[in-house]
């Protein structure tokens, strides 16, 4: 089992319906609000991140001229799923 992380404290200011939520979560999964809150702060970070790292590749790509038209993508589509155009 590795070493608990040293950790910070962060003060947020929530709806009492999303604590509600939160601690509902919490109570289900036999977790505490602090793992429920770690956790969804965790995949909003990596999520967040992922798509601003994919925005910048596609932009880079872009300024490359690395590009295909909305036709061709849209007829690729079209072949794949088999639908009438």
């Amino acid at each position: 089992m590795s070493p608990p992380r040293p950790t910070e404290v962060l003060t947020v200011h929530a709806p009492k319906e999303t604590l509600d939520e939160i601690d509902a979560l919490a109570a289900a999964t036999d977790q505490s609000r602090d793992h429920i809150v770690n956790l969804a702060l965790r995949q909003y970070v990596e999520t967040n991140n992922w798509q601003i790292s994919r925005i910048r590749e596609g932009l880079a790509a872009a300024n490359e001229g690395r590009v295909t038209s909305a036709d061709k993508v849209f007829a690729g589509i079209v072949t794949k799923h088999g639908w009438d155009r």
